[in-house]
């Protein structure tokens, strides 16, 4: 029984929209990540995920440690939920919580944020009271540089050993903790192996990291000392990323919902963990239904990689003039002749998360029959931004 056939059995009878996750999926390819990890233990991206019960599975998987959270008030929730080793990836301005991490001693000893510049150190030395404990993770800057390309995300100013251990240096001086260092290598992670072109930036990104990574530890090492964390990759770069010796630790959080932005990898290939079954309400024309809701466009450049792909029937496609609507999407191709009004049509989202912030739920499958209903941080009234 294909997987589509499966999910159709477990959910008849129920009103989509709906989303699914399929457990045996989920496991599959948590447990692909930690072979391709060769031992390298996986913090868990959140904010790929956003389903606590998820998060909990995941970890729970031989091979995966701590998590990579997106937000400060969202590993303050997850701390006091019993969730442990918590590092927020992004850098907060959110006094608020910053207030509350201070007051939390259970929560200082396990969360620890990012920070990438003396200018953020700055920051926090003006927000939080003197000598507050708090626990830093220098972002430093992983792109590749060409003469004038950048080629890589836009994240960190921080990029050689002399900048980081001036972070660090600041930091110490604040009375901040310095817990590690992240490089994100996202033009080697998230970038599928579309041409020979990208194969061979992501091995020169490869060769110019392993480099430049153990310098930075080097030098921030000498400075404060051993470091808890030393954080890189993604679930595009896991066996390439993991050999470098100078981490600690890499990161994934996509790998285990197989959304449709990774879908093009030369060494790997996740399975759908993740769908949508929304419902056919019209039919404009012999060749055309149209289903209800849909518009679940993916962050980042706009483009065809940013909008759903239909999962099942295979043979149905969105029309270019419209795409994926607010609140109804028509679909084209010659499976619509044999879909009524009511019936499913299964979706993949083109990225792992973001699905998440749609739905309250998602429906646990494991084979053709729904086992769990488990919150997504929506349904627990949760939106960190």
């Amino acid at each position: 029984m294909d997987r589509a056939t499966a999910w159709e059995r477990a959910t008849r009878g129920r009103a989509a929209p709906f989303a699914v996750v399929d457990l045996a999926a989920f496991d599959a390819n948590a447990a692909d990540l930690a072979r391709r990890a060769a031992g390298r233990p996986i913090r868990v991206a959140s904010k790929s995920i956003r389903v606590r019960h998820l998060l909990e599975r995941a970890l729970a998987h031989e091979g995966f440690a701590g998590v990579m959270s997106y937000s400060l008030r969202e590993a303050l929730w997850l701390a006091e939920s019993g969730l442990t080793d918590l590092f927020v990836a992004y850098p907060t301005s959110d006094r608020g919580a910053l207030t509350a991490l201070v007051r939390d001693e259970q929560a200082l000893r396990e969360i620890a944020i990012a920070v990438d510049s003396v200018e953020h150190v700055e920051a926090l030395r003006r927000w939080l009271p003197a000598g507050a404990p708090v626990r830093v993770v220098i972002d430093v800057d992983a792109s590749l540089r060409l003469g004038p390309a950048h080629l890589g995300v836009r994240r960190s100013p921080t990029r050689s050993p002399r900048r980081a251990v001036a972070v660090a240096t600041a930091a110490h001086r604040a009375g901040l903790r310095v817990d590690g260092l992240m490089f994100y290598d996202a033009q080697i992670a998230g970038l599928p192996d579309s041409s020979a072109a990208v194969r061979l930036v992501k091995a020169r990104s490869d060769a110019s990291l392993r480099r430049r990574r153990g310098a930075v530890r080097s030098a921030v090492e000498e400075v404060v000392g051993p470091l808890r964390i030393v954080n890189g990759g993604g679930t595009g770069s896991l066996e390439v990323t993991g050999a470098d010796p100078a981490l600690t630790e890499l990161a994934a959080g996509s790998g285990l919902i197989g959304p449709t932005l990774f879908d093009g990898y030369d060494a790997f290939s996740p399975q759908p963990a993740v769908a949508f079954a929304l419902p056919v309400v019209r039919r404009p024309a012999r060749s055309i239904v149209t289903v209800f809701s849909g518009g679940y466009i993916a962050s980042g450049a706009a483009g065809r990689s940013r909008v759903p792909s239909v999962h099942h029937p295979e043979g149905l496609g969105l029309i270019g003039s419209e795409g994926a609507g607010e609140v109804q999407t028509p679909l084209r191709g010659k499976a619509a002749r044999d879909l009524s009004i009511g019936d499913h049509v299964w979706f993949r989202h083109a990225k792992a998360g973001e699905l998440a912030e749609r739905f309250d739920e998602y429906l646990v499958v494991r084979g053709d029959e729904v086992v769990d209903v488990v919150p997504t941080y929506r349904g627990e009234g949760k939106n960190f931004g």
